[in-house]
C-alpha cells in the first residue's frame, strides 16, 4: 500500500520545489471537509486561497461540469460556441459592466488588465508611446509572471528573476497622499487589491478606496480592482469594493469563478475600455472555453441568489468576534479581515505561522501561513456554524487559551 510519506517523497523527487505544502495528502473532498489517503478527515480553512468559496465538489457545479463534458469542452476562440454569449453577458451583468475578456488563471487576468490599461492609455488618453505608467501598492500579490513580479515588493517573488518589466510605480498601501503624488500625465491605471490577501488579509483604512476612485477620476486614470481573492462573496459582498461603494473601471476576477473545478478568470469592464482591442491583439486558446463557461455560469447563478454573500457576512461576524477574543491573551498580536476571511498574527513565543499551521493540521484543521508569523483563515462560504466553532476551538487549543 502506498503511504502518504511515499507520495510526498515521490512529489518532492519529481516536482520543481516551488511550494512547501503541509505534509497531508488529500484523496477526497466534499463541502468543507477533506479526507487523506489514510482516511483521516480535515476541515478546510483555506478553500484553495478562495478558489473554493462554494466548497469542494458542490453538486450544482459538478453537475454543470458533467453535463458540459458530454457535449463539447473546447473550440478555441476561432469559433463561437453556445455557452460563450451567456457567460459574457451574465458575468458583465453581475459586475454592472458591459464587456468581458475571458482568460484562465488569475495571473493571466492581471497581465491582460495591464495590457488593457496600456492600450487604453495610448489609444484613448493619448499617452506618448512606451511612456505608460501603472501605479501599484507595496505588499501586493497579483501573481508570479515575469511582469507581475516586476512590481512585487516580496523578495522571494522577485529574487533571481530579473531583468524586470518597467512601467510601474509602487506606493505604500493605504496612503492616499503617496497615491496622489504618484499620478502623472502618463499614468494609465492604478492597480490595487481592495484587501491584500497574501500580505496577511490587510484591510485598507476607511476612505482609502473611495479616495483612490476620486483621484483616478480626476486624473483620467483607470482604477483596476484585483478581486481574484477578495471577490465573489468572500467578504460578505459580491465584491470587496462594494463595502465602500466603489465601482472600478475594471474588475480582475479568477479563483472562485471556476467553482474550484477548473481555472476560469476574466477582466470585466466598460466597452469604452475593453473595446480598445482589435482582433489578433490579444487572445487565449482556452479562455472562455465551453467547459469553463458552463461552470462559471452556474457560479454566477449561485451568486445572484445572494445566499453565499449573506452567509459570509453572518459567519464572518461570528469568526471575527471569536478571533477578537484572542487579543490580549499574549498569543496573537493582531487580527484583521472582513467576512469569512482573516489574517491572524501569531506571537513569537507561540511559534511561527508554519508551526501553528502544522499543529492545527495535527488537530484536523488545515490553514496556511504567510510572511512568517501570520496564518490565514478563509473557509468555504458554506461551512456550518458548528464546524467553524470547532475549528476555532482547535485554534484556541493550539494557542493554549
Amino acid at each position: 500500500m502506498t503511504t502518504a510519506q511515499d507520495l510526498i517523497a515521490a512529489a518532492d523527487a519529481h516536482c520543481a520545489p516551488t511550494y512547501h505544502p503541509l505534509p497531508v495528502v488529500v484523496a477526497t473532498a466534499e463541502g468543507a471537509w477533506l479526507r487523506d489517503v489514510a482516511g483521516r478527515r480535515y476541515l478546510d480553512l483555506l478553500a484553495g486561497y478562495s478558489a473554493l468559496n462554494f466548497g469542494h465538489c458542490h453538486p450544482r457545479l459538478v453537475d454543470a461540469a458533467k453535463r458540459q463534458l458530454e457535449r463539447v469542452t473546447l473550440t478555441s476562440r476561432a469559433f463561437h460556441h453556445d455557452r460563450f454569449a451567456a457567460f459574457c453577458t451574465e458575468l458583465a451583468e453581475l459586475c454592472g459592466m458591459e464587456m468581458v475578456l475571458p482568460v484562465n488563471s488569475g495571473a493571466e487576468a492581471v497581465e491582460s488588465a495591464v495590457k488593457t490599461a496600456r492600450k487604453w492609455g495610448y489609444r484613448v488618453k493619448g499617452v506618448p508611446g512606451e511612456m505608460a505608467k501603472i501605479v501599484v501598492a507595496g505588499g501586493n500579490f497579483h501573481g508570479r509572471t515575469t511582469t507581475v513580479i516586476s512590481f512585487s515588493t516580496d523578495p522571494e517573488a522577485r529574487a533571481d528573476f530579473g531583468p524586470y518589466t518597467p512601467g510601474f510605480q509602487i506606493v505604500p498601501y493605504g496612503d492616499l497622499t503617496a497615491m496622489r503624488a504618484a499620478l502623472t500625465e502618463n499614468t494609465v491605471a492604478v492597480l490595487l487589491e481592495p484587501i491584500q490577501g497574501e500580505s496577511g488579509v490587510i484591510v485598507p483604512p476607511e476612505g482609502y478606496l473611495p479616495g483612490v476612485r476620486e483621484l483616478t477620476r480626476e486624473r483620467n486614470v483607470l482604477f483596476v480592482a484585483d478581486e481574484i481573492q477578495s471577490g465573489l462573496g468572500r467578504t460578505g459582498r459580491t465584491f470587496a469594493c462594494e463595502h465602500e461603494g466603489v465601482v472600478p473601471d475594471l474588475y480582475v476576477l479568477g479563483k472562485a469563478l471556476g467553482g474550484g473545478i477548473l481555472p476560469v478568470s476574466a477582466v470585466v469592464g466598460g466597452a469604452d475600455v475593453l473595446g480598445v482591442f482589435r482582433p489578433g491583439e490579444h487572445g487565449s486558446t482556452f479562455g472562455g472555453n465551453p467547459l469553463a463557461c458552463a461552470v462559471a455560469l452556474e457560479v454566477i447563478a449561485m451568486l445572484r441568489s445572494g445566499e453565499f454573500q449573506e452567509r459570509a457576512a453572518l459567519l464572518g461576524e461570528r469568526l471575527h468576534r471569536q478571533l477578537a477574543g484572542l487579543l490580549g491573551t499574549g498569543t496573537v498580536t493582531a487580527v484583521r479581515g472582513r467576512g469569512l476571511w482573516a489574517g491572524v498574527d501569531i506571537a513569537p513565543r507561540i511559534g511561527t505561522g508554519r508551526q501553528v499551521s502544522e499543529r492545527l493540521m495535527d488537530r484536523g484543521v488545515l490553514v496556511k501561513d504567510t510572511h512568517g508569523s501570520t496564518i490565514r483563515i478563509a473557509p468555504p462560504l458554506m461551512i456550518s456554524e458548528d464546524d467553524l466553532d470547532w475549528a476555532l476551538e482547535q485554534l484556541r487549543g493550539v494557542l493554549g487559551v
